[in-house]
């Protein structure tokens, strides 16, 4: 436990290393001011004092008197202060944006960032159009270094909306045009669409030229170069870049100048020419580290890794590449974290280790797809649909008059059409209808003969007679014959009711039919008739299609006209042969009863005369058949006869179609 004493000796002491911390501040702070204040220098300060009294509001006015001294982020911030207190928003907005450049060099796209949107802020508030879209240029390119795409093409895009707005816009807003159209090529290179890139690039470079700019004609050269590249045609890419870098040398830019040799460096590489691309790779170092920006920096240890790897020197190679990857994520470069990846994937393919080449790999397609994807690509073709159509608008404005007489002549073909189409509407669904009625005809016609066609296979006096002689075989105790034969029965009528619900069935089971129904009715006949079915070897019954139940009717006839009245022996044979017509096979069915002459006259001394309708019917359900073959069915029936002219019985021959 603390005494009161000591309570307050504690507190007391706490009190005095406040005091004296705050006392150390203040005079730090006073220190600071006063270094600072020596650093400006007079001259310096002097014309700040001399642009804040007049206070222009004209970018090229604040250029010309502070280009030599933007680079210096003390002064920048000097400026800023002094037209902060004076409420210069234009010098203000200057500073703000030249110290945000400053730092973009350096690769601290974060700051850089906060103080291009401080400098935004502090225009939009003055309403000066110039430094607007200035802010949102330099904004849109800190945003295209670290790939942020849709972001960047926003920027760029209501820059140039903006600027294009002013009639007869001065000189700094003509160089903001050329930026956004400069940047928007930009974006459509990474997003490798090379082709529209290189026509913003040329659309560039000739504003640049209109305005004698050389350095904007130094950038654009080496961006048509980085396309001409990319698309492999890489003497034209060199060619671009050499120019690039004479207009660079001509001003003394030494960014511009890395750059260059960067990529034609790069361009040698690709050549082959590993010796050749290191030389310039050395040299290029040095400026790099002197002006501090990782955007040139990275892209040097990278290259120098791959031009080792070609010359066989993969672990000065792999040193390099690595020192690259890692300076690439720290400068928060991700287009060479990719290609450095990738690199290394080759190196250790090279190397036989496999396992980091699949790493390595798949490190680069994930950031590409990443970088890359779908939803940016939609956004950014949505943001130039959209500033097309505007851009465009005027010009739609001017043919308006033509456009409406265009759209009376329009209203009235719509109308003419219209009609047409009802016309047309009407008629074809007068046509349905005739179309359907005349199917529902045929269906309605072929399911009465269905109908009529089961009526006829299974009429009540065959079925009586049928039932009949298997009872008698139960009467006289014949057991085994009424079992034999009922079963017959039963799979007859099965087989007549199952094949009468489908059109057409295979040629054995219609055979199969026949039989069953032939060898009940032979009951009725003492089983003296001799049925016979010859198939010759060359048909395939199973996959032969024909009408179902077509053959019974004549069966029925030959029994009932031919042998029923017959003495002596009784024959029926059915014959299944190919048809000397393509497409068909016969089938014959030869009984050798007393024929139909004698069949006739049978008949007219009959007092109860039955028309048989089966064989029409069969017809019938043939020529429905035959329709959808491209050859008819053909029926006919023989009367066969000795030498001395009597008749030996009756032939049927039936043609039918089959695939």
């Amino acid at each position: 436990m603390l005494t009161n004493t000591q309570n307050k000796e504690s507190s007391a002491y706490v009190h005095f290393v406040h005091a004296s911390r705050k006392s150390l501040f203040v005079g730090f702070f006073f220190i600071f001011f006063q270094t600072f204040s020596q650093i400006v220098p007079p001259s310096f300060a002097k014309v700040v004092d001399s642009i804040v009294a007049v206070a222009p509001k004209d970018f090229t006015n604040l250029h010309t008197m502070f280009r030599a001294s933007r680079n210096d982020t003390i002064l920048m911030r000097y400026l800023c202060r002094i037209s902060s207190e004076q409420d210069y928003k234009s010098g203000a907005a200057y500073a703000l944006n030249e110290l945000g450049r400053k730092y973009r060099n350096i690769s601290n796209y974060d700051r850089a960032i906060e103080l291009h949107k401080e400098a935004l802020a502090v225009a939009e508030a003055d309403k000066n159009v110039q430094f607007i879209a200035l802010s949102l240029n330099n904004l849109g390119v800190v945003y295209r270094r670290t790939s942020s795409i849709r972001t960047a093409m926003d920027y760029h895009q209501k820059a140039l909306e903006l600027a294009e707005t002013v009639e007869n816009p001065p000189k700094s807003l003509r160089r903001s045009i050329n930026i956004s159209v400069n940047s928007i090529g930009n974006l459509y290179r990474k997003l490798e669409q090379y082709e529209k890139a290189i026509e913003y690039f040329e659309r560039a470079l000739q504003l640049e030229t209109e305005l004698n700019n050389q350095l904007g004609q130094a950038i654009n050269f080496q961006n048509l170069g980085s396309c001409k590249e990319e698309l492999g045609d890489l003497e034209t890419a060199l060619v671009n870049y050499r120019t690039s870098l004479a207009l660079n040398e001509s001003i003394n830019n030494s960014q511009g100048r890395i750059i260059c040799n960067n990529s034609i460096a790069q361009i040698y590489l690709k050549q082959n020419n590993p010796e050749d691309a290191l030389e310039i790779l050395e040299a290029n170092l040095l400026d790099a580290r002197k002006l501090g920006d990782g955007l040139l920096i990275v892209p040097v240890y990278i290259f120098k890794g791959w031009a080792k790897m070609n010359m066989g020197q993969y672990r000065t190679a792999e040193k390099e590449m690595l020192h690259g990857l890692k300076l690439s994520k720290q400068y928060n470069l991700p287009t060479y974290t990719i290609q450095v990846s990738h690199l290394l994937s080759e190196l250790y393919k090279k190397n036989k280790d496999f396992e980091k080449a699949l790493t390595y790999n798949v490190m680069a397609e994930d950031l590409e797809e990443k970088v890359l994807n779908e939803n940016t690509i939609s956004y950014v073709n949505d943001i130039i649909f959209r500033y097309d159509s505007q851009k465009k608008s005027n010009k739609i404005a001017m043919l308006a008059k033509e456009n409406e007489n265009v759209k009376l002549e329009l209203r009235k073909n719509r109308t003419i059409l219209l009609i047409a189409g009802v016309a047309l509407t009407f008629l074809a669904g007068i046509f349905y209808i005739l179309y359907r009625q005349y199917q529902l005809k045929n269906e309605k016609q072929l399911l009465t003969l269905e109908q009529t066609m089961l009526r006829s296979q299974m009429n009540p006096h065959f079925l009586f007679n049928s039932l009949n002689s298997i009872k008698l075989y139960i009467i006289n105790n014949e057991q085994k014959n009424a079992v034999y034969y009922l079963n017959k029965f039963s799979k007859l009528v099965r087989k007549i009711l199952e094949a009468s619900s489908l059109r057409e069935i295979p040629l054995a089971e219609e055979l199969e039919t026949a039989q069953l129904y032939m060898n009940i009715e032979n009951i009725r006949f003492s089983n003296e008739i001799d049925f016979h079915i010859k198939v010759e070897d060359n048909i395939d019954v199973q996959n032969v299609k024909i009408p179902s139940l077509i053959l019974q009717p004549f069966l029925e006839n030959a029994l009932w006209h031919g042998l029923s009245s017959k003495e002596g022996d009784k024959k029926i044979v059915i014959t299944i042969s190919k048809a000397t017509e393509e497409g068909h096979i016969h089938i014959g069915i030869i009984d050798n009863g007393i024929g139909r002459v004698a069949s006739e006259k049978i008949k007219l001394g009959k007092v109860l005369k039955r028309k048989s309708m089966g064989i029409d019917i069969t017809k019938e359900r043939l020529a429905n058949f035959s329709r959808d073959y491209q050859n008819s069915f053909n029926l006919d029936i023989i009367d066969l006869f000795h030498d001395d002219g009597e008749a030996k019985g009756t032939k049927v021959s039936l043609y039918i179609p089959v695939i």
